[in-house]
């Protein structure tokens, strides 16, 4: 496969960077795999989190500033929902390469304990 180098300006690399600090979270990505299925609101999603509802609550607003997520209101609900999916085949991208890295480091920690045998 071949790499396209990407030249990005100051601009693009802090936006970049902001996504990525805004994906750190543990929570955030909980509740974007809680949307994955489809539409939720606000008292599901904490429901489903174990969470407390302001703190959920900050973290889909932080999601929906970043364009990460949509949002309706009906009546005194809101719903949220995934409104850029790509961010799926970055956390696809991302599981497998820790995935590969773990099977590695366990591999290399099999063969020594053997080697100490």
């Amino acid at each position: 496969m071949a790499t396209v180098k990407l030249e990005l300006g100051d601009k693009m690399l802090d936006l970049v960077a902001r996504r990525f600090r805004l994906l750190g979270d543990a929570t955030r990505l909980r509740i974007l795999q809680c949307l994955e299925p489809g539409e939720q609101s606000v008292g599901e999603i904490t429901l489903r989190l174990s969470g407390n509802q302001p703190n959920i609550s900050k973290h889909l607003q932080a999601l929906y500033d970043a364009g990460l997520l949509s949002r309706r209101r009906d009546g005194n609900s809101i719903f949220y929902s995934i409104a850029d999916t790509t961010i799926f085949e970055l956390c696809d991208l991302v599981c497998h390469s820790a995935t590969k890295s773990v099977r590695t480091n366990y591999s290399e920690l099999i063969g020594r304990a053997r080697k100490r045998r």
